[in-house]
């Protein structure tokens, strides 16, 4: 293992996200998976500012008595910006496909906000990728919504699905951020933590 100082923790991922797991073992990172339930409303502030904060909020609903010497908690939240709304996760078909037209021919902005934290130390920042879809007609947004089922994803889609392989025309930053974990940053802030 590259980031052998990792080795004196036990890593936890707080997230059900199946993506945000297969990212962390696709870095060849061993880890425990612990949920909290957590509120996910959050004060007014700019938009890119959300997702880190969520994070921070995430990370600080574990007390420090719940955060042994040897763990290394790391949290995320991802939310999907376009025209100057947050979308997060649909609640029904309906917002799903409602969501899927807003970002239909146009660009928006995907922020993912992780938190490491160990008992000693808090490191918290966010990362930002541009997304540009084609113009997508009605029967393609109806059939990857009722093949796909994308009411877990903020702004009701996930680029690594049928939607990402057809409509995606252009990304600017990471895919991995978008799909809900900037795997890169993660590394670096790992690697110096």
């Amino acid at each position: 293992m590259i980031l052998n100082h990792l080795k004196n923790y036990t890593v936890v991922l707080a997230s059900k996200s199946p993506r945000r797991q297969e990212l962390l073992k696709g870095m060849g990172i061993p880890f425990v998976c612990l949920v909290k339930d957590t509120d996910e409303h959050y004060p007014e502030m700019p938009f890119d500012e959300v997702p880190a904060y969520l994070s921070l909020q995430k990370s600080l609903a574990f007390s420090d008595d719940e955060l042994p010497d040897h763990y290394l908690l790391i949290t995320a939240d991802t939310v999907v910006v376009a025209d100057q709304q947050i979308l997060g996760k649909p609640k029904d078909r309906d917002e799903a496909l409602r969501m899927l037209g807003m970002l239909s021919g146009k660009t928006h902005h995907v922020v993912t906000g992780v938190t490491v934290r160990s008992a000693r130390k808090r490191k918290t920042f966010a990362v930002t990728s541009k997304v540009t879809f084609a113009r997508l007609d009605p029967e393609e947004m109806d059939y990857y919504v009722d093949q796909y089922r994308p009411y877990d994803k903020a702004g009701a889609y996930g680029i690594q699905e049928w939607i990402g392989y057809v409509g995606i025309t252009g990304l600017h930053g990471s895919f991995y951020n978008v799909m809900g974990l900037p795997t890169r940053r993660l590394y670096q802030t790992l690697k110096s933590f």
